[in-house]
């Protein structure tokens, strides 16, 4: 944990899941940047979108704002969540909107952390934009390094002519307000593909991991998947658009399949794709941190193309949950299906938590390893 001073106090602080990298804060300059534009004691209604760690959800609740806090990240909301009772903040100052729900207007003003993905941007501004009377303040904010050149473009699309401000520590703000204008048309932001081979399609709502096409590292993990393997109780772990689960029930007619990611939009697609299908096969889908909260022994297989990055933040500190997690999840002789580029080193940490790992496919480029 650590103490962040802002314009409404100093707050103690910390991200989720927590780091052993002594450098990595639950803000940044962009953060900072942002509350700056609010004036302490001005109060009102705050939306907060995109709030990694819930560092400006936290600074405007000990502001005496009332924050809705909308995101598609559980991994946030939890965030959020322990950060506010650290601070001794009241829970209900902030109220968290996953994603696949609109927030409840009106809002005094919107802050907003531009996202890595233009699609999610998008669909936030054209969904947030009806909600909005005129004269309201938009403000987006990022590091520059992280500054996407057409971000500007989709606020002025959406909202109305934006001015940026100056570079401070590396940030860069871009400020709209809202016109009388008719808000625009909402897009179809929803992408498409077959999954290889199986003629079932894959859609994807904004914001999914490789949204646009099936990713390398899937490509090789799926013939890699056990076939016939009866009732086994199998988990796409960080299942996207699920990818991994549809084939394993493909393969296993009779396997009972469970769908986890952090990502609401994520989970959402893999019902969709799930129930289109397979009509009427149940399965279960959650939104979690992981197998954190499974009951152990309650899986028989663990398919999982672990993300290698948080945010902007690049290591493998969340794989290596995810891979004790998944031990502690899995029955005594199960398995955990894992691909991963070769440089990564995964046969190597997965020996921390399983007696036995082998390579059972792979490419030039990336391994599949079995873990059991």
């Amino acid at each position: 944990m650590q103490e962040c001073e802002t314009p409404f106090g100093v707050l103690t602080l910390d991200r989720y899941p927590p780091t052993a990298n002594p450098t990595l804060q639950a803000w940044d300059a962009a953060d900072l940047h942002l509350l700056q534009q609010c004036h302490p004691g001005a109060g009102g209604r705050v939306l907060v979108i995109n709030d990694n760690f819930g560092s400006l959800a936290c600074a405007l609740a000990r502001g005496g704002c009332q924050v809705t806090s909308w995101s598609d990240s559980f991994l946030a909301e939890r965030a959020l969540r322990l950060n506010l009772e650290r601070n001794t903040l009241a829970a209900e100052q902030v109220d968290f909107v996953d994603s696949q729900q609109l927030p409840v207007g009106p809002v005094d003003r919107v802050l907003l952390r531009i996202p890595k993905s233009l699609a999610l941007l998008e669909d936030q501004l054209s969904r947030l934009r009806p909600l909005l009377g005129a004269g309201v303040t938009v403000i987006a904010g990022a590091m520059l390094k992280h500054l996407p050149p057409t971000a500007g473009g989709l606020l002025e699309r959406y909202i109305g002519p934006y001015q940026a401000s100056l570079a401070w520590k590396k940030s860069r703000l871009l400020i709209a307000i809202t016109s009388e204008d008719p808000a625009p048309k909402t897009p179809d932001l929803v992408t498409r593909y077959e999954l290889a081979d199986t003629g079932v399609l894959l859609t994807n709502r904004p914001g999914v991991f490789s949204r646009d096409r099936l990713d390398i590292g899937t490509r090789v993990l799926l013939p890699c998947i056990p076939v016939d393997v009866k009732a086994a109780r199998i988990v796409d772990l960080g299942c996207g658009n699920g990818a991994l689960g549809i084939q394993a029930a493909l393969y296993n007619p009779d396997a009972q399949l469970s769908f986890i990611d952090e990502s609401y939009a994520a989970v959402a697609s893999a019902r969709d794709n799930f129930a289109a299908a397979f009509p009427g096969r149940q399965a279960q889908f959650r939104v979690a941190d992981g197998l954190l909260d499974a009951v152990p022994g309650s899986a028989d297989l663990v398919l999982c193309n672990p993300p290698f990055h948080q945010q902007q933040v690049i290591g493998d500190e969340i794989a290596m949950r995810l891979f004790q997690q998944s031990r502690r999840a899995l029955v005594e002789g199960g398995a955990l299906l894992v691909v991963g580029n070769r440089h990564l080193g995964y046969h190597v940490k997965l020996r921390r938590f399983f007696r036995r790992v082998e390579q059972v496919g792979g490419n030039a480029k990336f391994v599949v390893l079995r873990a059991s």
